[in-house]
């Protein structure tokens, strides 16, 4: 048994009717109205089939290759290294091998783990992101942030399980949270990053900044008892209860983080007075960090030389930093340690994918380059994955490095070996000078790094300007990691913007529009009175049809006189999108203007009152209907669906709904639906199958009297267009009927001797359909859909009119 036979015998045993579109079309009409073009070439629109989809995204050994080459995009520019890129990218990597020191251990600290650990995870990172990289500017490793949230899950799972190591725990979220990102990178779903918003984003690095800032001050200033895990405004009291315990560390971390901003300031003053050396006061400034804990390891020597115990320190002081990889290994995995970390998972893959995905667009867009965020995901993944093996713990994509090896002058991604190499001799030779690192001067140097992640209150103006209710999800972002945590900060950002998408969805407004003549006037074109100069003669000038808003809420001028289209034509436009989250506003919105500006077609068609609906009791008892409603009868609606991709089955039910409810209001009139600008195949596959597209069967007398409207424009016969799957299913050359007009296109001259119009400009073209005749409802813009809807109801008013003349 033939397949397709098959099939009919299964849907008949289910009761699929597989033949209700073809009762329902009327295919005869269709074919009739477009003979009577004889002079265009006849274009029958091919719906896409699931086949067609399945065929089109089945795996292919081409494709097969171009992923595997993705996953490695250094291939296409190791080749072509030169020494100018090298020399480029050593300064670059260099610079931000010297930054990336004292922060890796000072935000080791903040993720409850010792120094060395950041070191670890910053090699790691530097070694491993550039065969993976999508961008040049990146650089992937220790974050205050990330570290903050692993010394929040390292403390959360210590009090439930204190047989857990911090360092163990630390190593196994990054690789569960590296897996997932890798797995997300390698299926290609980094486009699920698109969903983090910008305002998330910038209120959890702001909170969380604040937060880091705030906790680091008790160690500024040496004070010691504070909780600095606790709600950041719980912090802020006991800190300021404590002020009176500050000791000689206050000395050596205020002075620290005076001297940072100092030098800071001081650098880009020059910068402004210098522009000459510009680029050396760059680098002048960029060192600061490093220069500052020099010059404060070298005070801390001096008044520490003659200990080796840092608890007889003068100050608190870092202490024995091991040398080389003493922690390198298998990381512990086992389940209780998974069912420990679950909860804190989603919080760990948001913060890494939100800081290295939005640092690495912005970056780009700077230096004029475009990421890839799966692939991006992937070098993060496998950093993560591979880190924990060697010691590191969560790593992502710092900002403030980015910014550095950006200006440093970076030129590829390969930038990050020198770096690597800074931090390899860091770890094996520079541990005895680590020693007397002074801790409040670590303190400050945290809160001058997290000071340029809180977000400038212009910014937030800005903010203000374009989405005023954005910066109310910003600021509770903010407010609810101060008085919480980092994570629910997060989460109710990240909501929130969802919640807001989705209420706009909902509450998607649509619009109904007018006619109106747009005159295009120029310098050279006379000025007062356009079309008329200023003696009262008419003027050429170009003019064209617009559609605007009739209830002018768009901002356009509320005085510009605004036409119908046609006495019982109406058209709207959707706002955004036409999916089941807003069909029924939208349709509640058509059908309540459509009933206000309309009368029923028969006005006393019920001879009882109790034949009335109840949602239709027509005038109060005793009163007869008003025969003498001046409204128009309904004839037509355009649906500008410019703004609509994809439809869903709640969406067309919806449609099929209000046909159906406004043919009832119309009857014995059918109202005819026309669709403008859809663009999506199966969009029109979808509206075709609920029956638009095409006239009704049930307008059976009208159908003899249809009069279509096809845009025709020239054909490109030197193109390859016949191996398209949507291509013609037919096609036929036939005369011109001259009484039809023919939408959005000239008209042709007269026809050529072959009986084929000839297209001015084009010796050989000829004209064809743009769309499909066998959708002829289906307009490619408003104008012509417009076109076709009134004059099908002229043509419709004349024959009322002569019916009831006789």
């Amino acid at each position: 048994m033939a397949p397709n036979k098959l099939g009919r015998v299964v849907a008949k045993g289910l009761h699929i009717d597989l033949d209700y579109r073809q009762r329902h079309e009327p295919k005869d009409a269709l074919r009739s109205a477009a003979d009577s073009f004889q002079s265009i070439e006849l274009y029958e629109e091919r719906e896409p089939t699931v086949k067609e989809f399945l065929l089109y995204h089945r795996p292919t050994l081409r494709g097969t290759q171009e992923y595997a080459r993705s996953l490695f995009p250094f291939l296409s520019w190791i080749f072509h290294y030169n020494w100018q890129w090298l020399l480029g990218d050593v300064i670059a990597g260099v610079t931000v091998g010297f930054v990336v020191i004292p922060q890796g251990m000072a935000y080791a600290l903040l993720a409850q783990l010792s120094p060395e650990y950041g070191l670890y995870t910053s090699f790691v990172g530097f070694l491993l992101y550039w065969a993976f990289a999508t961008s040049k500017d990146i650089t992937i490793g220790t974050v205050a942030v990330m570290s903050q949230l692993v010394g929040n899950v390292v403390l959360r799972v210590r009090d439930n399980h204190p047989e857990f190591a911090p360092e163990d725990i630390a190593r196994a979220l990054a690789l569960i949270a590296g897996a997932v990102l890798l797995f997300i990178g390698l299926v290609r779903l980094g486009w699920v990053v698109e969903f983090i918003p910008l305002v998330a984003i910038t209120s959890f690095m702001t909170g969380a900044a604040f937060s880091i800032a705030c906790g680091q001050v008790p160690a500024l200033l040496g004070i010691e008892g504070v909780n600095t895990r606790q709600a950041t405004y719980k912090v802020i009291i006991d800190t300021l209860k404590a002020l009176p315990t500050a000791n000689l560390n206050a000395a050596m971390g205020m002075s620290a983080l005076f001297l940072l901003y100092l030098l800071r300031w001081f650098c880009n003053f020059m910068s402004r007075r210098q522009p000459k050396w510009k680029k050396f006061w760059f680098f002048m400034s960029t060192l600061r960090m490093a220069f500052v804990i020099l010059l404060y390891v070298l005070i801390s020597y001096l008044a520490n030389r003659h200990i080796s115990d840092p608890d007889l320190a003068r100050f608190r002081i870092l202490g024995d930093v091991p040398s080389g990889f003493r922690h390198a290994g298998v990381p512990i995995i086992n389940p209780t340690l998974l069912g420990a970390l679950a909860p804190d998972l989603p919080a760990t893959i948001i913060v890494l994918i939100i800081e290295h995905i939005a640092i690495s667009k912005s970056f780009g867009r700077i230096n004029n380059y475009v990421i890839d965020p799966s692939q991006e995901l992937v070098a993060v993944g496998f950093t993560n994955v591979f880190g924990p093996f060697l010691g590191g713990y969560p790593a992502t994509g710092s900002f403030s490095r980015t910014a550095i090896k950006s200006k440093a002058g970076v030129r590829t991604p390969l930038a990050g070996i020198f770096t690597a190499v800074i931090v390899l001799l860091a770890i094996y030779v520079l541990t005895v000078v680590f020693f007397y690192i002074p801790m409040a001067s670590l303190a400050g140097l945290i809160i001058h790094a997290v000071g340029d992640l809180i977000t400038p209150p212009n910014v937030v103006y800005q903010f203000w300007e374009v989405s005023p209710l954005e910066v109310f999800i910003f600021f509770g972002g903010v407010l609810l990691t101060v008085f919480t945590n980092i994570e629910n900060g997060i989460y109710l950002t990240i909501i929130a913007s969802f919640a807001l998408l989705l209420i706009r969805l909902a509450k998607a407004k649509g619009h109904f529009m007018g006619r109106v003549r747009i005159y295009r006037v120029t310098r050279e074109t006379a000025g007062k009175g356009v079309p008329f100069d200023e003696k009262g003669e008419p003027v050429q000038v170009e003019t064209r049809e617009a559609f605007i808003p009739v209830d002018k809420d768009d901002g356009s001028n509320p005085h510009i006189d605004i036409q119908s289209p046609h006495p019982g034509v109406f058209i709207f436009r959707f706002g955004e999108g036409f999916n089941y989250t807003n069909q029924a506003h939208y349709m509640d919105a058509l059908v309540a203007h459509v009933f206000k500006h309309t009368r029923r077609t028969v006005l006393d068609r019920f001879d009882k009152i109790g034949d009335r609906p109840w949602n239709d009791p027509g005038p109060r008892r005793g009163q007869k209907v008003d025969m003498n409603d001046t409204r128009p009868i309904l004839r037509a609606v355009v649906l500008d669906c410019a703004s609509v991709n994809n439809v869903d089955v709640t969406s067309i039910q919806g449609l099929i709904d209000v046909r159906n409810q406004l043919d009832r209001y119309a009857d014995p009139e059918i109202v005819e639906w026309h669709f403008a600008n859809v663009n999506n195949r199966w969009t029109r596959r979808a509206l075709a199958a609920a029956g638009f597209g095409y006239p009704s069967i049930k307008d059976a007398d009208n159908l003899g009297r249809w009069r279509p409207i096809f845009s025709v424009a020239a054909v490109d016969h030197s193109s390859e267009v016949d191996n398209r799957p949507d291509v013609v299913a037919s096609q036929k050359v036939l005369g011109k009927d001259e009484e039809d007009g023919i939408a959005a296109a000239p008209p042709p001259p007269p026809p050529a001797s072959d009986g084929v119009a000839q297209v001015a400009g084009h010796a050989d073209g000829k004209l064809a359909a743009v769309q499909g005749t066998n959708r002829p409802f289906f307009h490619i813009d408003v104008a012509a859909a417009v076109e076709s809807a009134v004059l099908n109801a002229q043509s419709k008013e004349a024959v009322s009119s002569r019916s009831s003349s006789e």
